[in-house]
């Protein structure tokens, strides 16, 4: 948030993702939404379900949306360096582009896979420096840059292996919640 400037942060909560198994690559929904309420709980992030109650299942989709709903702010895409590999691999990623400004966050040992990802071949005449990133306001889109922040380790992947039932405690909670 400060590396860009931002009033606040609102973190999208997929109902599903196209490019992954649900059953095997996504807890339930529900405790998904819950932990990243639980996570962002007293800070300027704000976990959403607006994909949810709104039907849209692709990024360029929810963000025509948000747009659309919300004409007055002015909205960054923030993306972790391990997902500009696949990005060529969501529907219509050029538009969304086109759409707003890109912030990559950096991830360990993905800069390289980044950086040579193919969505890049067309995306590396649109980077703009990392010292200029509280300026994407004033950027004319397509623009990309990627930030250098503290590295940070954490890796959903490696939660999940470290427990593969963590999202129990979250349903459970929802249970209890709607049947007291």
């Amino acid at each position: 948030m400060a590396a860009l400037g931002l009033d606040e942060v609102w973190w999208l909560v997929s109902p599903g993702n196209p490019l992954k198994d649900e059953a095997r690559d996504m807890a339930p929904y529900e405790a998904r939404l819950a932990s990243a309420r639980a996570m962002a709980r007293r800070s300027r992030i704000r976990a959403s379900d607006f994909e949810a109650r709104s039907g849209t299942r692709y990024t360029v989709d929810t963000l025509k949306l948000l747009m659309r709903r919300f004409p007055k702010h002015r909205f960054v895409w923030l993306m972790g360096e391990d997902t500009v590999a696949q990005f060529h691999q969501w529907k219509r990623w050029r538009d969304l582009a086109h759409m707003v400004p890109i912030a990559v966050i950096s991830r360990p040992g993905y800069d390289d896979d980044a950086r040579a990802a193919r969505a890049m071949g067309w995306l590396r005449h649109f980077v703009r420096p990392a010292s200029q990133a509280r300026n994407w306001t004033e950027w004319s889109v397509p623009a990309i840059s990627f930030l250098r922040l503290p590295p940070d380790r954490t890796s959903a992947t490696s939660l999940r292996a470290l427990n593969p039932d963590w999202h129990r405690r979250f349903i459970s909670k929802l249970s209890r919640a709607v049947h007291p």
